[in-house]
């Protein structure tokens, strides 16, 4: 699995999943953001983490070798247990 970068307003990165159905966001306050598209094609953040406990960078490279799932939402799955268990 592989991301694509672009910009959001609110965030120092923001990259989306290929097929554009989840995004990782990270902020200038060091948050991750865990963001999923919704029917209307607005961004909404389903989870969110302490980017300097667990980077945003560390939680993509966990998704490597991972195909795209229908939902995004199945990649939290990839987060350690104490991160996951606020998902």
């Amino acid at each position: 699995m592989y991301f694509v970068t672009t910009s959001r307003k609110g965030y120092i990165l923001f990259t989306m999943t290929a097929r554009e159905r989840g995004a990782v966001g990270l902020t200038e306050a060091q948050m991750v953001h865990f963001l999923v598209k919704g029917e209307g094609g607005d961004w909404h953040v389903v989870h969110e983490w302490d980017g300097r406990k667990y980077s945003h960078t560390d939680f993509m490279g966990s998704l490597h070798r991972i195909p795209e799932p229908e939902d995004p939402r199945d990649l939290l799955d990839q987060l350690p247990p104490e991160l996951r268990a606020k998902a």
